[in-house]
């Protein structure tokens, strides 16, 4: 077999990225018929995506078989000569052994934990190692169930994106992070594993999702590192001080994070006090909220009570390029997500007369 060429290996290590964080299939940068057909392709997809010998965090087998069968479609719809065009024995098997596994409803499908791995995003030609985070979540869970902190959202992924980049990384590098719902942690995680952060506290208001955290801090060999620490944090209750007593108390921190916390327009007044509890303890904390801007009135009420509290706000004005030039950290473009850095007014115009 010939080996394959730098743009060929390229396609399957994007679509080996996009697999791995369960990308609706449809969505998936799946390479030409032509390349498929090559036997060399085909080995090196097996290798790199189904087969389990190879990977600790594979997805469910449901995902892998709509997956494959997508790909096994592709090919057998191309076929001319049935003497030379094959798919390889070891895809076959694969297919044949994920159709003769048991299936769950769609209701329960819905609902079951899966490994999502995220890739981070390339800035440039690198040779190094591409790193990643790993969480156990229920992607396939819509927002309307309510329990949002079971699922990475786009914001997310958008302001990890932005951290990952040279002026983000910036932000957290050598930093104290606290993250106000953290959900699954991947940012936070991210933060302490990839992003140059010192220490990590990840917070949530429901404690069951702070012992999903705990569990992916594991996943990702943190655990007993002293690099991230969990806990119960709900917004507007006076238990800043409280919580952050029970945690060094020499550690003062300096950024603030959250993704998608500006969805319920009835939350805001609890979020906003909670950044100024922590503005009044931290003077020159800063915050990073990443927003979807699902409606408009939701996003200006958050920012009209940022306004009301002096707060001083700016748009740190971060694009993530279309889904089909993403290359870690895929998330959809099409709901606009807006990233706001957010300082105390007074810490904010020391800065400006320095």
């Amino acid at each position: 077999m010939f080996p394959l060429s730098v743009r060929e290996s390229g396609q399957i290590d994007l679509l080996r990225r996009q697999y791995l964080q369960l990308l609706e299939p449809d969505l998936l940068a799946i390479p030409s018929v032509e390349m498929l057909r090559k036997p060399n392709v085909q080995q090196l997809l097996y290798n790199e995506m189904f087969n389990s010998d190879n990977s600790m965090f594979a997805p469910t087998g449901r995902y892998q078989l709509r997956v494959l069968k997508e790909l096994v479609l592709r090919l057998e719809s191309s076929f001319t000569d049935p003497e030379e065009d094959e798919i390889s024995d070891e895809l076959m098997a694969c297919l044949t052994t994920l159709m003769a596994s048991p299936t769950l409803p769609p209701s329960t499908a819905a609902l079951q934990k899966s490994y999502v791995t995220y890739t981070t995003p390339m800035y440039g030609p690198s040779s190094d190692e591409p790193s990643a985070v790993t969480t156990l979540e229920s992607p396939s869970l819509l927002s309307s169930s309510g329990a949002t902190g079971l699922r990475t959202w786009p914001a997310a992924l958008s302001l990890g994106t932005y951290l990952a980049s040279h002026t983000g990384k910036a932000c957290v590098d050598g930093k104290n992070i606290l993250e106000l719902g953290a959900g699954t942690g991947f940012l936070s995680i991210f933060c302490a594993k990839h992003a140059g952060a010192l220490h990590v506290l990840a917070t949530d208001g429901d404690g069951g999702a702070v012992d999903d955290i705990g569990a992916n801090i594991y996943l990702n060999g943190l655990e007993g590192s002293g690099k991230m620490e969990t806990a119960v944090l709900k917004w507007g209750h006076a238990l800043i001080e409280e919580l952050l007593s029970g945690q060094n108390e020499g550690r003062t921190y300096d950024v603030v994070l959250g993704a998608d916390v500006i969805y319920d327009i009835d939350a805001i007044p609890a979020l906003v006090a909670t950044l100024l509890d922590l503005f009044n303890k931290y003077p020159r904390i800063e915050a990073l909220i990443a927003a979807t801007v699902r409606n408009e009135n939701t996003l200006k009420a958050f920012i009209n009570a940022c306004n009301t509290n002096n707060f001083y706000l700016q748009d740190v004005g971060f694009h993530t390029p279309p889904m089909s030039q993403q290359s870690g950290f895929f998330h959809p473009t099409t709901t606009q997500i807006r990233i706001l850095c957010i300082k105390n007014s007074r810490a904010a115009k020391v800065v400006e007369q320095s």
